[in-house]
């Protein structure tokens, strides 16, 4: 190889790097940018119209007046709670399910879940949200009313069941990489030992990907936290705070759905939708750095395994 060549091979190989690292900084400098972006509209609420933060995350009433004065109250506890119940439901309505899923088609019936199961799971995943919520506002919602003898339908546990099939393929997909990831040593270490199937999943497997399936677990619960589309048609998008399962509420999405492409600019009304816009910006960071933080402890414990 002459060295025409190889100063063109580097060439090239730099310029991949080059366009590479760009494109990793520009990532980065949009999340900072939209972070920021966020905390100037966001920040109005606080400091143009003089709401306090305890007022804005510990209180229900919900009135702030659509004008420039404000004087209004912008307590979101009604859409901070609503979100909380709601996805708290639907996350213990879809982890078991999920994970005994991704046991089936890793541990008990590799080949047939590995061609059949994964890929009917992976099709749940990519159908679009408004179906999910239009399947949800035509079936379900009619089957509550009539099994439970409600006046109507909609309500948390209908939100809670559809966001449970919504976020049933994150949770399942990755707890079922992170159990394929345990080594088969393991397993084979406790089949020596006497252990059965059940077992080797249960003190073993189970345990060794802990920290992947709570990966997981986080990830689905940050899809059910950004949904507002499906929610918003179940729900029954009422400003009151919930006080059973069959009570009809509001959650943070769905109101700034609702509320913001109607809301005068540079009011009191959403400068508080922009507030609960940062809201849930901080809450999706909290939950990736859960997921790194897991994702690390998990590698850690591979390696120490490995030593």
């Amino acid at each position: 190889m002459n060295t025409t060549t190889q100063k063109g091979m580097f060439g090239k190989e730099y310029a991949w790097r080059g366009i590479a690292v760009l494109c990793g900084l520009f990532v980065i400098a949009l999340t900072l940018v939209i972070g920021a972006f966020l905390i100037y509209k966001g920040s109005d609420t606080f400091l143009k119209f003089g709401h306090t933060l305890w007022e804005f995350l510990g209180s229900a009433k919900w009135h702030p007046v659509d004008s420039a004065e404000g004087g209004g109250a912008a307590g979101a506890l009604i859409f901070i709670t609503g979100s909380l119940v709601t996805c708290g439901l639907a996350l213990l309505i879809a982890t078991p399910f999920a994970l005994g899923s991704a046991i089936f088609m890793t541990e008990i019936s590799a080949r047939f879940g590995e061609k059949f199961y994964r890929p009917v799971v992976e099709i749940f995943a990519g159908i679009p949200s408004v179906v999910y919520g239009w399947v949800g506002l035509t079936v379900l919602v009619p089957f509550i009313r009539n099994v439970f003898d409600r006046q109507v339908g909609h309500s948390i546990l209908a939100a809670g069941i559809v966001l449970a099939v919504m976020i049933f393929p994150t949770i399942t997909s990755v707890s079922a990489d992170a159990i394929l990831a345990v080594p088969d040593a393991c397993r084979k270490a406790a089949y020596g030992l006497g252990s059965t199937r059940w077992q080797t999943i249960r003190h073993i497997v189970i345990p060794a990907a802990a920290p992947g399936i709570i990966s997981g677990i986080i990830l689905g619960l940050a899809r059910a936290f950004g949904e507002a589309l499906a929610v918003s048609m179940v729900i029954g998008q009422t400003t009151a705070l919930p006080k059973s399962i069959f009570s009809t509420t509001k959650t943070l999405t769905t109101e700034i759905a609702s509320q913001m492409g109607n809301a005068m600019e540079g009011g009191e009304l959403k400068s508080a939708l922009w507030s609960m816009a940062l809201l849930l910006f901080l809450v999706s960071l909290l939950f990736i750095t859960l997921i790194h933080y897991f994702t690390n402890k998990g590698k850690a414990k591979a390696e120490g395994g490995k030593a």
